[in-house]
């Protein structure tokens, strides 16, 4: 018998287990080598990528909008200009921020020119009417330095003049119609008084109005300082009264008079003829009439973003002179009455008119303040 290799063996006997057998045979003995294959099941691990759930965590945002505290409103100051109709344009105006737009409001009662100081610093926000040409000069330099900001015209174009006497009395004197008649002495005559003895009273601008000063400049440049005498109310009340009294006993009155001021707008009055104006006599010797005015609504920068709603509503303010006309007679027929109650009589009367102005909102609040009898916080007594 072939014998198995012994290499045969080994490497079957990778795969299987080798075992003997011992057998008789022909009186011999044999050792027969017998290869038991034996079929092992190896189970084979086939890594594959099985897809794994990722955790992924996840962090997720929401935008939640939440509204903000409101802003506490700034209070805006007004400057309470001494004359009329600035008074009315400030409760007006007042009362529509207040109840319309939920600002505080406040004024400061004084003179053009320390108001229009305040103004500049700050201390002041608001003021309802700023006289141009009267104020060039201050305005000018203001709005170089970016102290104020103007944001709309208020009440119109209007006629100022140091020079106006009461129709009746040029019914009376036809001749005397011009500046220069002032230096006839019959003309002269009709002004005098013991306080001013041969000179002519002339009723001039209230003390610390810019027109003061304007008024003074025109009157040496005509050459009257030797034919009338300056008398300085002070304040826009007893101008008027002044003019009011001698009207009723139809006495001769010379003064200054604007087209917006009550008197102008209930009396019938004649403004004397004077060269007209130019810039180069105004801006040099002033021996010229007015230019028409030009009256601006004016702000400190700051209300620009403290109350850009206030001054959206400024820029749409529409009270003209027409408009003022009508307050100023209502006021004439109801002496007792008060600058409040002209605002509050106006405000109830035209709503279609300030409706104009304003939001929607806005109207609404405003319109049930009315109805309620309510008045603004900031008016001053009166």
């Amino acid at each position: 018998m072939k014998s198995i290799s012994r290499r045969r063996v080994m490497r079957l006997g990778v795969l299987g287990v080798a075992g003997s057998i011992v057998a008789a045979a022909c009186g011999e003995t044999q050792v027969v080598e017998k290869i038991v294959t034996q079929q092992v099941e190896v189970e084979k691990i086939v890594e594959k990528e099985v897809p794994v759930e990722r955790v992924v965590e996840r962090v997720v945002t929401r935008e939640v909008m939440v509204e903000p505290p409101p802003r506490e409103k700034q209070t805006l100051v007004f400057n309470d200009l001494n004359w009329a109709s600035a008074q009315i344009q400030n409760r007006i105006a007042q009362f529509i921020v207040e109840k319309g737009y939920g600002y505080p409001t406040d004024v400061v009662f004084g003179a053009t020119l320390p108001l229009f100081q305040g103004l500049r610093r700050g201390d002041s926000h608001i003021t309802m009417e700023i006289w141009l040409p009267n104020q060039d000069e201050a305005w000018g330099e203001a709005q170089a330095a970016g102290e104020v900001v103007s944001i709309g015209e208020s009440l119109g174009k209007d006629w100022q003049s140091s020079f106006v006497i009461p129709a009746y009395l040029q019914e009376e004197y036809p001749d005397l119609d011009s500046v220069e008649d002032l230096k006839e002495e019959q003309y002269k005559a009709l002004f005098q008084t013991a306080e001013t003895g041969d000179k002519a009273r002339l009723v001039s601008c209230v003390i610390g109005w810019a027109c003061e000063e304007v008024n003074a400049a025109q009157i040496e440049a005509y050459g009257l300082l030797d034919h009338v005498e300056i008398v300085n109310p002070g304040d826009g009340a007893a101008l008027n009264a002044d003019l009011y009294g001698a009207y009723e006993r139809r006495e001769p009155w010379l003064g200054y008079q604007w087209g917006t001021n009550e008197p102008s707008l209930v009396l019938d009055l004649v403004r004397l003829k004077e060269p007209e104006y130019t810039d180069e006599c105004w801006f040099t010797t002033k021996a010229c009439a007015y230019e028409d005015a030009t009256i601006l609504i004016a702000v400190n920068p700051d209300v620009l973003t403290a109350a850009p709603d206030v001054v959206e509503m400024l820029r749409s303010w529409g009270l003209n002179i027409g408009i003022y006309k009508s307050i100023a007679g209502w006021q004439r027929e109801n002496p007792d009455a008060g600058t409040a109650d002209a605002a509050i009589w106006w405000l109830k009367s035209n709503p279609d008119v300030w409706a104009s102005w304003v939001t929607a909102d806005a109207a609404s609040a405003i319109q049930s303040a009315l109805d309620a009898d309510e008045i603004p916080d900031g008016w001053p007594e009166e």
